[in-house]
């Protein structure tokens, strides 16, 4: 089973949220929060602040939370994803797409109102959470859980789980 830690970001702005772009192996674009795989040898904080500036070129020097954390199982496809998702407070820099990955195309800050419609072909794992804050905004931090069934990537199921 591969293990993967990752970092998410809830940067907000006078226009709204930032969300990435991302451009998968296999073509296809969907929106994010920004953030990545958090590198052995990081904090949380440490990977995700790293992944904010690469990607985004903002520094962000304050986080909050964990705000809400998840975890998604793909029992079938061998992996297990562990996202802890952290709100900037204090962020410098010019907006600007530069990830040395190659992954991250485009960003944007969104109305909060215009999420739901730029997330809707990203994972559930993505999307569901991040909305139910955008509503809540509640203190403390929360957990989402979700298994994803199958192995065609055009096909997964995915559930959430109590």
């Amino acid at each position: 089973m591969r293990r993967w830690l990752v970092a998410g970001a809830v940067i907000e702005g006078p226009d709204g949220v930032l969300l990435v772009q991302n451009r998968r192996r296999d073509g296809r674009v969907d929106w994010s929060p920004p953030g990545g795989v958090v590198d052995e040898g990081e904090t949380v904080l440490e990977g995700l602040t790293r992944e904010v500036a690469e990607e985004t070129g903002l520094v962000v020097g304050a986080w909050e939370g964990p705000i809400y954390e998840i975890e998604a199982e793909a029992p079938e496809l061998g992996w297990h994803l562990r996202v802890e998702v952290h709100r900037a407070l204090a962020i410098d820099g010019v907006l600007a797409v530069a990830d040395p990955d190659g992954i991250v195309v485009d960003a944007c800050y969104v109305a909060a109102g215009d999420c739901a419609g730029h997330l809707h072909g990203s994972p559930l794992w993505v999307r569901d959470p991040l909305g139910a804050w955008l509503g809540e905004r509640w203190e403390g931090s929360r957990s989402f859980r979700y298994r994803v069934d199958g192995t065609d990537p055009a096909s997964l199921r995915v559930s959430s789980l109590p």
